[in-house]
């Protein structure tokens, strides 16, 4: 980008509106990337334009300044002359000296037009680095939004899922499964308690089953004793 073409974006650089811009697209967080760069583009151009026209203005004030150097000698050196009575001399010095205050309305508007540009293209540079800096922290921003965005959805969805997953019906056929459950556990717990009940009679009368031998010898061994 040269000079000329610099100087002709300015105005734009100037008048636009980072709001206005944002606020007409659709995915904020994008255009934010892509003004980024067009931005950061645009300022190594501009900081390179304003140093040169910052030098320009420098060198428009020497020569004018040595423009006026130059005119204040003639200007002396024509007294001078006249004072030693040289006529001429002072006329030729006074000439030159015209001369160059015609060359000094030349080079005092072009200072003008440098500090003029020079003025535009610092305020361009200064805008830009405000627009930089502005759309760094609204990308962060919009980044923060996004994810906040993006987790809100979905826990959205898991609530939804979850939600439908415990619906009443749902809800309604695991309590009676469970019921179901606990009815089979207790039929099971008195089934358990009916055998433990039969093995029980069973081992008391199967042992007196095996002591009427026993009764029967003592029986006879009373009898044999007359008692």
């Amino acid at each position: 980008m040269g000079l000329m073409d610099t100087l002709g974006r300015i105005p734009k650089i100037l008048e636009a509106n980072i709001n206005a811009i944002l606020d007409k697209c659709e995915d904020p967080a994008k255009m934010i990337d892509q003004l980024l760069i067009d931005y950061k583009r645009d300022l190594a151009d501009v900081k390179k334009d304003t140093a040169a026209v910052m030098a320009d203005v420098k060198l428009a004030e020497k020569k004018l300044s040595d423009c006026d150097a130059s005119i204040a000698r003639k200007q002396q050196a024509a007294e001078n002359a006249l004072k030693a009575g040289n006529e001429d001399d002072a006329r030729a010095l006074i000439s030159a000296k015209q001369s160059l205050e015609t060359t000094r309305e030349s080079l005092a508007q072009n200072l003008a037009v440098c500090r003029k540009n020079a003025q535009m293209m610092q305020e361009g540079y200064n805008k830009l680095v405000r627009n930089i800096e502005e759309l760094e922290q609204r990308k962060d921003a919009a980044k923060a939004k996004i994810s906040l965005a993006r987790a809100q959805e979905q826990i959205t969805n898991t609530a939804a899922k979850a939600n439908s997953a415990v619906s009443e019906d749902a809800f309604n056929k695991y309590e009676q499964k469970a019921e179901r459950m606990l009815a089979e556990a207790s039929a099971a717990a008195e089934l358990d308690a009916q055998n433990i009940s039969v093995e029980s009679l069973t081992d008391k009368y199967a042992g007196s089953a095996g002591d009427v031998s026993v009764d029967n010898e003592l029986a006879a061994l009373k009898e044999k004793l007359g008692i």
